[in-house]
């Protein structure tokens, strides 16, 4: 995986939330509903404990968060932890992730770009770091192919985005940008209408007829074309490399600071569990799809869970380039002021972990602690 990645200025950006809005995490989509508690019950702790008897983590029931689905449910985080339990946590929301983490409710947290820049820049710096990557890519724009059958056929037409100032939202308002079409950000209405719907409901916005379309993340876009949308542009395409970070691991500064050997195993399972995922794609991919089941109650059929799968990329890399374009089109888009991120990275856990299993080293993108 490339060290670094230098992003242009053209390439379309998907981007943070505003600071006071209660932004819905990137990666919410279809059949994940859950509890903020995982009723799973985790795999025995044995051996000694580390520095703490339990680490909590938390994560969501999507496929984006597969890292954290398939390496609670084969217990490979505990293999690393050994005495040290892991205590799972369930969240359909970003901010209640990150109030969760403020609170101490979980230590280590999958989640995606957007809250994490809010959580860290909400604090001034002081909440949390991110300590290494999970997945890229998932995201597509979708449409009614009797409606649309080209890009330049969206202007006039009705899209949905998740919601104002997530992160396909305002990836979406400067892909519009970029047409040289204008869009009011606020109210959506321009060109294009910008129709902000939760991922849950838009499905049965298309086939009601209010929207001709949607930017949205997996398994959401998926379920759109199983009823009958077209995929018109897959986000990865706008990227260099094909890679934008869509769900990032972060932590407690406190937990860090006193469980760095904690902090170690579990970046440990994560990179384990991600060389499983992808050697062992249908076996990951029905691991995955058993622990969607338990947490949400919902397993996704194949016609939505295959074409899910493999639009996502699990990776270790968080892609720290990535994440500061996202930042400065969310200022370009007038959702948010301008951010400090210097420090919101330590990689340096990550990176000896890498190290140690002969794998290449990750950078942060002068974001990281100094």
């Amino acid at each position: 995986m490339p060290a670094s990645r230098t992003i242009s200025r053209r390439r379309l950006a998907a981007v943070a939330a505003l600071p006071l809005l209660a932004v819905v995490v990137t990666s919410c989509g279809y059949g994940s509903d859950a509890d903020t508690k995982d009723d799973k019950a985790a795999p025995a702790a044995e051996g000694k404990a580390l520095s703490a008897d339990t680490v909590k983590i938390g994560y969501f029931p999507n496929l984006t968060h597969a890292t954290a689905l398939v390496g609670i449910q084969e217990g490979l985080f505990q293999k690393e932890l050994g005495g040290t339990k892991v205590a799972p946590s369930t969240f359909n929301a970003g901010p209640s992730e990150i109030e969760a983490l403020n609170a101490g409710s979980i230590d280590i947290g999958f989640i995606g770009p957007s809250p994490a820049i809010n959580g860290y820049t909400q604090t001034k710096g002081k909440s949390l770091r991110i300590i290494g990557g999970s997945a890229s890519g998932g995201v597509k724009l979708v449409v009614n192919p009797a409606k649309i059958k080209t890009l330049d056929d969206l202007k006039g037409k009705k899209i949905a985005t998740p919601q104002l100032g997530n992160t396909q939202d305002v990836a979406f308002l400067n892909w519009i940008a970029e047409k040289g079409w204008k869009v009011d950000a606020q109210s959506g209405k321009g060109d294009v209408s910008v129709v902000r719907t939760d991922n849950k409901i838009t499905p049965d916005a298309y086939k009601a007829g209010s929207i001709d379309g949607a930017w949205v993340p997996e398994p959401t876009a998926s379920k759109l074309v199983s009823e009958g949308a077209k995929e018109l542009l897959n986000e990865s395409d706008l990227w260099p490399d094909k890679q934008f970070v869509i769900t990032n691991i972060i932590v407690s500064q406190k937990f860090l600071g006193e469980h760095p050997d904690v902090v170690e195993a579990v970046l440990r399972g994560s990179v384990k569990t991600n060389e499983w995922i992808n050697a062992n794609e249908d076996q990951a991919k029905a691991s995955a799809n058993e622990a969607l089941k338990t947490l949400s109650g919902k397993a996704l059929p194949p016609e939505i869970l295959d074409p899910a799968w493999k639009s996502i990329q699990i990776i270790n890399d968080p892609l720290a380039a990535t994440l500061q374009a996202e930042a400065d089109h969310a200022v370009k888009a007038g959702l948010l002021e301008k951010p400090d991120l210097n420090g919101i990275y330590d990689l340096s856990l990550l990176n000896k972990v890498l190290k140690a299993a002969g794998q290449p080293e990750v950078a942060d993108a002068g974001l990281g602690v100094k």
